[in-house]
């Protein structure tokens, strides 16, 4: 397990790198922290990593969400949402963010960036020790995973960087308490006055025991898996094909990426399968753009806020746009 010292040196050491600028799974062990009521707090245990030679205890997750504008020969869905994984996440580099980097020196064309570029997010585990969710039920592991969002993060972070934090929050007998708490902001969920417990606080002799029952999860294990050079190309034909506007197409892309609920069609196959990652099909008519701290995963039970594809001829404008310019730059 890595000091706190040795985490406020990993920190610092990859905030000043960036200053100088240069298998998931859906199961009960996720903590839907998402689905409380306004005005709640869920009283959070966080454990270390599993895996020992991870200095912090969580690991970051890079997403890209794709949206077409529905599905190749089914009317009946307007949008969809496919999410693929960053390669970044793994220290490759990413074709779709090598392609969108420099749509970011044109002001017209900042939004359509922000719109394709990486999400993060962050994997935590640990006990649910105060639950405002009536109707969630504990697994018979008891050590839940969380999906933290950017903004909850950023308050575990920079209080752990604290000087008044003396112990890691993780420590099994002088550790801290998380409280994330929900409030709304413009609409959309708002998490920033979640903090950390004042108090420290051992654990239960219960806690104790399922950690020694269940063990550890090792959080890399449910990062997306490595795409191989088959699924890269496939995650750089979609995005082009987003881009133009296009709708999704099953066939020829069902076999490794695909949303929530679509099956794979028959005689699909894959050079190398993968797993599909999940997404939501909205079968209604375009709904409100998602925040970017709304840390809530797409689910079959959680819709969904699907970013507005631009329309054909925007689209087709953009990318006349950038080749334009990449040709006057060659």
């Amino acid at each position: 397990m890595a000091s706190l010292a040795e985490i406020r040196a990993r920190i610092a050491a990859q905030e000043n790198k960036s200053t100088s600028g240069s298998t998931t799974q859906s199961d009960n062990a996720i903590y839907p922290h998402w689905n409380m009521d306004e005005g709640t707090s869920a009283t959070i245990r966080f454990l270390p990593d599993g895996n020992s030679t991870n200095t912090f205890f969580w690991v970051e997750r890079q997403i890209i969400k794709l949206p077409f504008n529905g599905v190749k020969g089914d009317s009946a869905v307007k949008q969809i949402q496919v999410q693929v994984p960053c390669v970044e996440m793994y220290g490759d580099n990413c074709p779709i963010l090598a392609e969108v980097r420099p749509w970011y020196k044109d002001e017209s064309l900042k939004e359509m960036a922000n719109k394709y570029w990486k999400k993060r997010s962050y994997l935590f585990q640990g006990f649910v020790r105060q639950n405002p969710l009536g109707d969630d039920k504990t697994p018979a592991n008891p050590i839940r995973r969380f999906i933290i969002s950017p903004q909850i993060f950023t308050i575990i972070k920079s209080s752990l960087m604290d000087p008044e934090m003396e112990e890691m929050p993780t420590d099994y007998v002088r550790g801290l308490d998380f409280r994330v708490t929900k409030t709304s902001k413009g609409g959309y969920a708002d998490y920033s006055t979640s903090t950390w417990s004042r108090k420290e606080s051992a654990l239960t002799q219960a806690e104790q025991d399922a950690i020694e029952a269940h063990g550890l999860f090792n959080l890399a294990d449910f990062l997306p898996k490595k795409p191989s050079e088959a699924e890269l190309r496939i995650i750089k034909e979609m995005f082009e094909a987003s881009v133009d506007g296009r709708p999704y197409d099953p066939d020829r892309w069902g076999a490794y990426y695909r949303p929530y609920g679509l099956d794979v069609p028959a005689g699909a196959k894959a050079e190398e399968q993968a797993p599909a990652v999940q997404a939501t099909a909205a079968a209604t008519a375009p709904v409100a753009e998602q925040a970017p701290w709304d840390d809530e995963p797409e689910t079959a039970s959680q819709p969904v806020k699907v970013p507005t594809t631009p329309t054909s001829d925007k689209a087709q404008d953009i990318l006349a746009m950038i080749r334009a310019r990449q040709n006057k730059a060659a």
